[in-house]
């Protein structure tokens, strides 16, 4: 009888008929086809102890980010402009806290505990995203999280639900549909404040200010500094590079900003013709990291709560 076999796919992801026995490989090997063949890999198969670290880590900081990232718009629900506004948000916060329980679901099938990965996020031992240790000083602000902060995150996390390991793709095909809504509803507060007083604009302008490159930054560093990109990549549980990723955000947000009447704070942003994108500045990397580090604004009051 002939060993397993997987079909192996061509261009655009189609398969076109080729198969690789899985027998006589090792099970590197064989993973590794599986992965190159489009399968998923659910909980009970063999993995790579690096792939599963991997992921750990990964939806580990993913999960503490949604359970971090409401606390700076918690923080506007008591004095959000009308009662319409604050049951938006209310909903919006709550979306957050379910996209937590999803993804500590995900972790634990790879065989940790979420109180052990709650207990390494107080110990520093765990990440999370660096844009949430940035103050909401106004209104403008929670529409500038959703604008911009949810925009990056739909950017980064559209590419996951294609992700390798089954109950991470899964989670992510719903908490994108409702990151969606989230970007659509800090869209529109920009919007009525860009409508509104002139002071109303000028706050908005305030946010954008503050929040753009925190923004980009959450795409992390540039892929030549990047210590996870590459295996990531070979192991498909990441579909794009942090550096194409941030472009495509550049490319969608400043016709957006145009459409406000915004001015996106960097003088170096202009349209490349040759290359069909926006060049844009240099990030301060010095912040990144010092803020990665837990020098940020509010990193000790974020874990406090």
């Amino acid at each position: 009888m002939p060993g397993p076999a997987v079909p192996v796919p061509g261009p655009c992801g189609q398969t076109n008929g080729r198969l690789v026995k899985l027998s006589g490989m090792t099970p590197e090997e064989r993973f590794q086809a599986l992965i190159d063949a489009e399968e998923k890999i659910e909980p009970t198969d063999w993995m790579p102890e690096g792939y599963r670290a991997t992921l750990i880590r990964q939806i580990a900081q993913h999960a503490h980010s949604e359970v971090i990232g409401m606390q700076p718009e918690g923080n506007w629900i008591t004095r959000a402009p009308s009662l319409h506004r604050k049951a938006i948000l209310m909903a919006k916060v709550q979306d957050e806290a379910g996209h937590g329980l999803y993804l500590y679901s995900a972790a634990e099938t790879l065989g940790v505990r979420r109180d052990e990965l709650q207990e390494l996020l107080h110990q520093g031992k765990h990440k999370y995203s660096s844009i949430f240790n940035y103050p909401t000083l106004t209104w403008a602000d929670v529409g500038a999280i959703g604008w911009l902060v949810d925009g990056a995150a739909i950017t980064n996390q559209v590419m996951l639900t294609r992700c390798s390991y089954g109950p991470y793709s899964r989670a992510m095909v719903r908490i994108c549909k409702e990151e969606s809504f989230h970007q659509r509803q800090g869209y529109e507060i920009m919007m009525r404040l860009c409508q509104g007083t002139p002071e109303q604009k000028q706050m908005a302008q305030d946010a954008l200010d503050r929040w753009w490159w925190p923004a980009l930054m959450m795409f992390g560093p540039h892929d030549s500094d990047s210590t996870h990109t590459e295996q990531s990549m070979q192991w498909k549980i990441k579909r794009v590079s942090n550096d194409e990723l941030r472009q495509q955000f550049v490319d969608m947000t400043v016709p957006q900003a145009e459409y406000l009447g915004l001015t996106i704070p960097d003088p170096d942003l202009k349209w490349n013709p040759e290359r069909g994108h926006y060049d844009f500045g240099e990030i301060d990397w010095d912040e990144f990291w010092r803020v990665v580090k837990g020098h940020g604004p509010m990193n000790r009051d974020r874990l406090a709560h």
